[in-house]
């Protein structure tokens, strides 16, 4: 059986971008960073090597998925790591805790060098029984 579409890369002028999916909230923001790692190296090739612990909270789900992709793109940028597995253990509007798993950056190639996930055109939609997402990343 086929795996449902995770993300797909969308062209954005000077930026770049994707549409994340999900049957639930929390594959939804699980598929949002696995594009967004996607974007930054060639994802199959990172090993599962260490988990990282990461709880947040905001004022509502969009501004929790961009405060989440910030933290992981903060662990990509500060501490050289690149991750692979995304787990959101708990998610409320408000309230995230997820467990993140992946590497050092050592010898992968940086595809894309993104600064930050953006507010642009942000909105989480519900479309029949899935959830969707476009998000443009600063590069």
């Amino acid at each position: 059986m086929l795996m449902k579409k995770r993300y797909k890369v969308i062209s954005h002028t000077a930026d770049v971008g994707i549409i994340a999916y999900g049957k639930t909230l929390s594959e939804l923001f699980e598929n949002a960073a696995y594009g967004m790692f996607s974007l930054i190296t060639d994802i199959e090739r990172v090993k599962e090597k260490g988990t990282i612990a990461i709880s947040l909270q905001d004022n509502n789900l969009e501004e929790l998925l961009i405060a989440f992709l910030n933290e992981l793109q903060y662990y990509f940028s500060m501490k050289q790591l690149l991750f692979r597995k995304f787990e959101i253990l708990s998610l409320t509007d408000t309230k995230l805790k997820a467990s993140v798993t992946g590497e050092k950056i050592s010898d992968h190639q940086v595809l894309h060098e993104i600064k930050a996930a953006t507010y642009h055109n942000l909105k989480i939609k519900k479309i029949k029984n899935n959830y969707q997402v476009q998000i443009i990343f600063d590069v």
